[in-house]
């Protein structure tokens, strides 16, 4: 028995477009604490799919039932595809995001991956998906096959990404308060060597500011410290002078007593 026709409506139908990267633009701001010291533009020149490129595919259910699906390619450690499995209620639709993971592109090989959306109608009681799929009748699946393209930035496109990026560098100069940046460091394109050297810079300036917040807090610690010997040094020689004073006012009493009681002697022995 041959198998039913597709019931899901595909957007895209036949193929699925990954369109690559040719180069981009790095804008690097070299600071020192709250200070801007220059702006660099770094051109860097990746392969067109160094990165993760992302394509939709939409899932349309015209039926007045619900439909299940899953979504099957011939390379699935080449791509990350989310939701790959589900339900499509009926009258509705989903979107289905296909990820292609980077890779080293080689223009003179033509991409043999695809993509097959199978689908079969949900019965009206479906509670284990799963077990629907295992126990369904070849009759009752229905596919549709895509195919994969790999297209480059066209170099309008290129030229167009250019100035965007221009022209957000120069909107983020003017609202700048810095005066004294170089245009001609803005404008270089850096290597490798160049770039290294940069970092190698901030990080070596990130390193000096460090040492200073440090030195300063440890200059802060050793004053309180001096601040508080003095204050223990002055409530001791505080303490030390009442003490003493102490001692000479009981001396004094005892020497007027001694005298007292010395003249009363002296005058019993006279009388």
């Amino acid at each position: 028995m041959a198998r039913q026709d597709q019931v899901l409506l595909l957007e895209p139908q036949h193929e699925l477009k990954f369109r690559g990267v040719v180069r981009s633009t790095i804008w690097l701001r070299v600071l020192y604490g709250q200070f801007v010291l220059s702006i660099l533009r770094i051109t860097m020149c990746p392969g067109p799919f160094s990165d993760v490129v992302n394509t939709t595919l939409k899932l349309s259910n015209p039926t007045d039932r619900n439909v299940c699906f899953k979504v099957k390619t011939t390379a699935p450690r080449r791509y990350c595809v989310r939701p790959n499995s589900g339900v499509i209620d009926a009258g509705t639709s989903i979107n289905v995001s296909v990820m292609l993971q980077p890779f080293d592109y080689d223009p003179n090989e033509k991409s043999k991956h695809k993509f097959m959306v199978q689908s079969m109608l949900a019965p009206p009681e479906m509670t284990d998906m799963e077990g629907v799929w295992k126990e369904a009748k070849p009759e009752e699946l229905m596919d549709s096959k895509l195919r994969c393209v790999f297209e480059l930035p066209a170099e309008n496109e290129k030229t167009h990404h250019d100035l965007d990026a221009n022209k957000i560098m120069s909107s983020n100069l003017l609202k700048s308060e810095s005066s004294t940046l170089s245009m001609k460091s803005m404008s270089s394109t850096l290597d490798d060597g160049e770039v290294k050297k940069i970092m190698e810079e901030c990080k070596r300036l990130q390193m000096e500011a460090q040492r200073l917040r440090e030195e300063n807090k440890q200059i802060r610690e050793d004053d309180g410290l001096r601040m508080r010997k003095s204050s223990m040094m002055s409530s001791q020689h505080s303490s030390h002078s009442m003490v003493k004073e102490e001692g000479l006012s009981l001396r004094t009493v005892a020497l007027i007593v001694l005298f007292f009681v010395v003249g009363v002697i002296i005058g019993k022995l006279v009388l």
